[in-house]
C-alpha cells in the first residue's frame, strides 16, 4: 500500500500538488471561520428558573416556591431532568433538555409553564427564566475607574457609587445591544440607594402608621397619565 502511495506521488505530481493546494484552502477557511474556544463549553441544553424573595427560610422557599415550579415542569416534551437548589431568598431549577431541542423553544415551553404555576406562588416571588450562557461562557471582564482614585475614604465612597451608577446606567445596557451578548454582570461598587427611617414616636404622635408611609412612597413615585 505504502508502495503505491509512493509510486503515484512520484508520478503523479500535478494531481498532489493540486490536492495540497485544496488542503490548504480548506484549512485557512477552517481556521477563519470555526468557533475554537481553550475551555469548550460542555453544559447541557438546560434552562434556569430563578426565584429570588426575602423574608422566608430556605425550608419555607422550598415548600411554597422551589416544588410547585419543578413540579410543573415535568411532562414537558424534550425534559430528560429537572433539579432543584434552594438557599436562603432564592429558588433555582434547572430544567434540562436533549440536545436536539432548540433552546429558544425550550424557553417558550418553559415560561408557559410558570405562567400556569404563577398563581400558586407568594406574592413578592417573580421567577424569572435565566441568561441563554452558563459559567463558562464568560468572555470578558473589565474595571470602570477613575483614573486618579480618591484617597479620602468619604471622597472614594463617592466615587465607587457614581461608578456603579455609570456601569448600570450607561454601559451595561450599551454592551447588551452587542450581537452575541446574553448578560452583563456587575460586582463591586455601591449601588445608590434611598432610606426612610420613620421615627415610631412622632408617627404614634401624628397617628400615621407604616402602611401610610409606605402609601405615600408608591403614590409619590408613580406615574400616570393625564
Amino acid at each position: 500500500m505504502i508502495n503505491k502511495i509512493i509510486h503515484f506521488s512520484v508520478y503523479q505530481r500535478g494531481v498532489v500538488l493540486a490536492l495540497t493546494v485544496l488542503l490548504i484552502i480548506a484549512g485557512i477557511f477552517a481556521f477563519r471561520s470555526l468557533p475554537i474556544d481553550a475551555v469548550p463549553d460542555i453544559t447541557n441544553n438546560q434552562v434556569q428558573v430563578n426565584t429570588t424573595v426575602e423574608g422566608l427560610a430556605p425550608e419555607e422557599i422550598e415548600r411554597t416556591i422551589t416544588f410547585p415550579v419543578e413540579s410543573s415542569m415535568r411532562g414537558i416534551p424534550g425534559v430528560t431532568q429537572v433539579r432543584s437548589i434552594t438557599r436562603f431568598g432564592l429558588s433555582q431549577v434547572t430544567v434540562v433538555f436533549r440536545d436536539g431541542v432548540d433552546i429558544y423553544r425550550a424557553r417558550q415551553s418553559v415560561s408557559e409553564r410558570m405562567q400556569s404555576v404563577q398563581s400558586q406562588l407568594p406574592k413578592d416571588a417573580q421567577p424569572k427564566l435565566g441568561p441563554i450562557s452558563t459559567g463558562l461562557g464568560e468572555i470578558y471582564q473589565y474595571v470602570v475607574d477613575y483614573e486618579t482614585p480618591a484617597k479620602n475614604e468619604n471622597e472614594r465612597f463617592r466615587q465607587l457609587v457614581e461608578l456603579r451608577s455609570l456601569q448600570d446606567y450607561f454601559i451595561k445596557p450599551r454592551l447588551l445591544t452587542v450581537e452575541g451578548v446574553a448578560e452583563v454582570n456587575s460586582t463591586g461598587g455601591f449601588e445608590k440607594q434611598f432610606h426612610v427611617q420613620p421615627d415610631p414616636k412622632r408617627m404614634a404622635q401624628y397617628g400615621i402608621h407604616f402602611g401610610d408611609i409606605l402609601n405615600a412612597l408608591e403614590n409619590s413615585n408613580r406615574n400616570v397619565g393625564g
